[in-house]
């Protein structure tokens, strides 16, 4: 298991921070979210919340094609 300073927001792979931004971006989009560039705190925990939920769940579902299709 990765071993992660609580609070902290890096990515494992430095090279992907910029894929996940705009995924995170896309999927504030689609779930009605208003994410900007830069400070966010006028969002809700809920709203904050809802967009990295989204994520994991389409991470996981894109997983599971993969899998299925044997890649």
């Amino acid at each position: 298991m990765a071993n992660n300073k609580s609070g902290s927001n890096r990515a494992e792979v430095p090279e992907a921070r910029e894929a996940l931004n705009r995924f995170k971006m896309e999927v504030a989009s689609e779930i009605g979210v208003p994410l900007k560039d830069g400070y966010n705190g006028d969002l809700t925990s809920a709203q904050a919340g809802s967009i990295g939920g989204e994520m994991v769940r389409k991470m996981i579902r894109r997983q599971e094609e993969q899998m299925k299709s044997g890649n």
